[in-house]
Formats: C-alpha cells, structure tokens, sequence
C-alpha cells in the first residue's frame, strides 16, 4: 500500500508540475502577436548581351557584390567598330549623291523658266533627289543601329547585387539571349512568409512588422503583397500547424536593411494584430 501512495503522489506531483508549466507559458504568450516564419527571398536576373559575338572580358567572380552601374563584361568590339566605318563611308557617299541632285535640281527649275530644259527634266531631277533625300535618311539609320550595337557590347549592373555565377568565360562566343553572368538582386529586400487562413482577417497591406534573424538581429518592415490564392504550405515552412494547411503567401519588405540581412536567410516575423500604425 505504501508504494501505491506514493506512486500515485509522484504522478499528482507530476501533472501538477505540468500544468503549472502549460499555464505559465500560456501566460506569458501575447494573443495579439501573430508569428510567422519565413525566408529572405533570393530574386535573380540573367546578365547577357543584347547583340552576338565573342566575350573579350569579365569583370566579377563568383560571390563578388556588384554596384549598380559598373561595367560587368565587354565583347571584342572590332566586328562592330568596323560596321561603324562602314556605315559611315555609306552615309558620305549618300551625301555626296544628295548635294549633287540638289543642285541639279536648282539649275533645271532655274532654267525651265527660259526654255533651255522640258518640265519633265525638272520632274526627273526632283525624283532624282528624293530619292537620295529617302537613302539619306535610311544611312543615317543604318549608323545609329551600328553605334547601338556597339554599345550592346558593354554590359553594366542594372542593380546593386552579388555574382551567384559566372557561366562564361574569356574568349567563349555567344548569342544574344546567352546569359553570362547570375546576378542575386540585394534592394528592395522582402521576406516571403505564409499565414493561415484564420490569421488572414487580422493582416492588411501596410501593416509593420518585425523581422528576427537567428543571430538576434531586428529589423523593421511592412506588408507589400497579400497573395489572394491559397495554397499548400511549402515543405521549407514549419508551423504548428500540418503541412496540408493552406496558407496565403505574403511579402514584408525591410525598412531598414543592412549586409547581415542576406537572401535565403530564415528568419521570424512577428505582425502586432493591434499595433497602431502611425497612419490611421
């Protein structure tokens, strides 16, 4: 009898430990603050050049951060210089052409008046000189296209970002659409996040929220997209909930981001349901 009293006393002593834990714990949880766990999401662009050829130099190597604006690759550009000259010897040779019809034009109307040339003389010169006036204009065309095309031979950081791959290398050639370099794109940053759909009703666009990264930093943010489909929770998201919940997929953009703040990074957002926000 003795051992049964005291096994059923440990077991009281036990459950009375437990519950007092669950009632702390509960206690000490804020009702109005929703959790959410997420990723910095890692949005990239194709680096390439819009015209063909052979890649002369690259500038970065893999995991080099990249400014915005500076020079990332070049083609060999004597193909394209060459066209250049082309279409420049094209263009003073249409002008030459141009400036002769031009003044024959203006000796046949100056002597029509006096009998020396027939009306269709002047018609010929004038067609004459449209005709070099219309291959002008298409020399001088077919000059901006080739400038234009030898400054598709440079490609410049259309945003800050870091270098995920370089895909080529010196000497390679390459088309239009080949990419040659992975940019990973650093502003604006967004933390991608998935809420239930009983949680759905307490978020709005604009709401602040805060960010926790593993290391113990905050970051502040605010809602920028509401997804308005829902879908099953991604494998990479851990809740409390089952995986086979759907959940709407929402972005919060950090107000306030630094270096330490790197794409694929998991971190918390806590949304305070009733937090004033200073616009309302």
């Amino acid at each position: 009898m003795k051992r049964i009293v005291i096994i059923i006393c440990a077991i009281t002593i036990l459950l009375g430990a437990a519950l007092s834990f669950y009632l702390n714990v509960r206690g000490r949880s804020n009702p109005n603050e929703l959790v959410l766990y997420g990723n910095v999401d890692v949005r990239q662009v194709d680096i390439g050049f819009r015209v063909s050829g052979r890649v002369a130099e690259l500038y970065y190597e893999e995991g080099d951060f990249v400014p915005k604006g500076s020079l990332m690759t070049v083609l060999d550009k004597s193909p394209y210089d060459s066209q250049i000259l082309q279409a420049r010897a094209n263009l003073d040779s249409v002008k030459a052409g141009l400036d002769n019809a031009e003044i024959l034009l203006g000796r046949r109307q100056q002597a029509v008046g006096t009998g020396g040339v027939s009306q269709q003389d002047v018609d010929d010169a004038l067609a004459s000189r449209n005709e070099f006036l219309a291959n002008y204009y298409a020399a001088e065309a077919a000059l901006a296209v080739a400038i234009d095309n030898a400054s598709y031979t440079e490609v410049y950081a259309p945003t800050d970002g870091i270098i995920l791959t370089r895909i080529r290398e010196p000497g390679t050639a390459v088309n239009s659409v080949d990419p040659v370099y992975t940019l990973s794109v650093c502003s604006p940053v967004w933390i991608r996040a998935y809420v239930d759909e009983t949680d759905l009703g307490s978020i709005y666009y604009g709401m602040t929220a805060d960010v926790y990264t593993d290391g113990g930093r905050i970051y502040t943010g605010k809602i920028g997209f509401i997804s308005p489909v829902a879908e099953f929770t991604p494998k990479t998201v851990e809740t409390t909930q089952l995986r086979t919940d759907l959940v709407y997929r929402l972005r919060v953009y950090a107000d306030n981001p630094d270096r330490y703040l790197k794409q694929g990074m998991p971190v918390t957002v806590k949304l305070h349901r009733h937090k004033k926000e200073k616009n309302e």
